[in-house]
């Protein structure tokens, strides 16, 4: 059986949950989740059909591949997971990932494992998101946020939220215009061969 990335349970109720981001910008010790249980058959189905895909495990964070993908009633997953407060803050340690049957890890482990291979702080695994704002430019949350977060599982805020929204469209918006580029190079548009045999005569 092949390891599956972003799956893991709540340590104290054992409540299976997909992880939609490890860490949370200026929070690395708090993760985004989704509980799959409470979810209609439908929902379910399909958000685990997508983790169990080659596309959702090759993602960095499930959350990338939610923003980009709809569930059969044409919603966008997060969007729709986000209206219908699925999602949850839940701290790192108190989430254990569990990649196959026999096979158990606590998140806030992981992190710390997957900060290591990459060299960089916990704090910083949130950068390699897709689209993700730097450090400097993410808005830091007041201490009183911080410790309510901490000790409940808070649903995240529109404002949170819309930030994902805008980082993932910009990602989306940068690799379309790489692979247009790398079209083009592959097979220029005719009016910019035609603008090319003009300059050539000139």
């Amino acid at each position: 059986m092949k390891n599956l990335k972003h799956v893991g349970k709540i340590k104290n109720t054992g409540s299976k949950v997909l992880v939609v981001f490890r860490t949370l910008p200026g929070e690395s010790n708090m993760a985004l989740v989704v509980q799959t249980a409470p979810l209609s058959d439908q929902y379910h189905n399909a958000i685990i059909d997508l983790v169990d895909s080659d596309t959702g495990q090759d993602s960095w964070e499930f959350g990338e591949i939610l923003f980009a993908r709809p569930f059969p009633d044409g919603r966008p997953m997060l969007q729709a997971l986000q209206s219908d407060n699925r999602l949850s803050r839940v701290s790192t340690d108190s989430i254990i990932m569990t990649p196959t049957p026999n096979t158990e890890i606590l998140l806030s482990e992981l992190n710390a494992l997957i900060a290591e291979q990459k060299n960089c702080a916990i704090d910083d695994l949130y950068t390699f998101v897709k689209g993700a704002p730097s450090k400097s430019s993410v808005e830091k949350k007041d201490e009183d946020t911080v410790s309510v977060a901490s000790s409940s599982n808070e649903v995240l805020s529109d404002k949170d939220i819309a930030r994902n929204y805008r980082s993932q469209a910009d990602a989306m918006y940068k690799e379309a215009a790489r692979l247009r580029k790398e079209a083009d190079e592959l097979d220029p548009p005719a009016k910019k061969a035609a603008k090319a045999k003009e300059s050539e005569s000139a």
